[in-house]
């Protein structure tokens, strides 16, 4: 298999020209692209997750759009509604889920009702409303971000709609001198003015086929699903990863192997990409919770208690 390495290496670079410091969360959500999948930006705000999905859409030469969600944003401004026209006949305006990229900002911002409209669309790639299914444009990709589930005016993400997200991701604080280069690389003017595409449809969509051709040996698939289980049987997890969740680690952990340029995944992929994987798939157990744990030591204590296959 030829490894379209180089390209997913562009688009790294391409994003650490707005983005400093920050070249893991820049790697996953890459992994999280070329694995079909969608991905869920979570911090505090200011951090630049708007930012990092502006610059991901102009990397790529797709059609891009962005829903800023509230409190009282409607399923059908998202997925477009039916209208009368002038000659009584109703005719479907889509909405802004009709694109190639899709960014929904402040996600928990909007009720429950409003955030399972994506459901369909982030599973399976079309809407159906008033009856009719109509199929979304591909490559499609849902960027979302989201604050801290406890600051003001935030609903909780369902269950059903954070495991639809292949990879949850933090960006963190820069470090000192990180941020002290952003403040004069950004004193003339924003970087993302100047970032220009380095992919387009047709070169996102070989990479994500190349990433399904990638080859995993049943010792690791094994350990992944090993991992998965472990987490099903947790005593201090109400929910473990879902067959969901193992398919999602699968595929990520092949797109983290087409990116490190090898066409064959090792544990090491595995274990880059187990934690944005699987922690928001998982549900504490109320003592769990009570007692100050999280999901995430609950995926590093399932790396450290399964034997790595040689």
């Amino acid at each position: 298999m030829q490894i379209k390495h180089d390209e997913g290496q562009a688009l790294l670079g391409n994003l650490e020209r707005v983005i400093f410091g920050k070249r893991e969360p820049l790697r996953l959500l890459i992994i999280g692209l070329l694995s079909e999948g969608h991905v869920l930006l979570e911090d505090v705000p200011g951090v630049g997750k708007t930012t990092l999905a502006r610059a991901l859409a102009r990397s790529l030469s797709l059609g891009f759009k962005r829903v800023q969600f509230t409190p009282d944003l409607m399923p059908s401004d998202i997925l477009g509604a039916a209208v009368l026209r002038g000659d009584g006949e109703f005719e479907f305006k889509p909405g802004p889920i009709f694109t190639h990229v899709l960014l929904a900002d402040e996600i928990n911002r909007a009720s429950p009702r409003t955030q399972s409209a994506l459901l369909e669309a982030m599973s399976e790639a079309q809407v159906t409303s008033d009856g009719n299914t109509r199929p979304l444009p591909r490559p499609f990709f849902v960027m979302a971000t989201q604050n801290p589930i406890d600051a003001q005016g935030t609903y909780p993400l369902p269950e059903a709609q954070l495991d639809r997200f292949l990879l949850r991701l933090n960006m963190g604080y820069p470090d000192f001198e990180q941020e002290l280069a952003m403040l004069y690389d950004q004193q003339d003017h924003h970087p993302l003015a100047d970032l220009q595409p380095v992919l387009d449809g047709a070169q996102l969509t070989a990479l994500q086929q190349a990433v399904r051709a990638v080859r995993v040996e049943r010792p690791v698939g094994g350990y992944m699903l090993k991992l998965v289980h472990h987490t099903r049987q947790h005593v201090e997890l109400a929910v473990g990863a879902s067959p969901r969740g193992a398919l999602a680690l699968f595929r990520a952990s092949q797109a983290a192997a087409l990116l490190a340029g090898r066409d064959y995944v090792t544990p090491d992929d595995v274990q880059g990409v187990a934690l944005a994987v699987l922690a928001h798939r998982l549900e504490l157990a109320p003592e769990a919770r009570y007692g100050g744990r999280d999901a995430r030591q609950m995926v590093e204590e399932a790396l450290e208690a399964i034997p790595t296959p040689t």
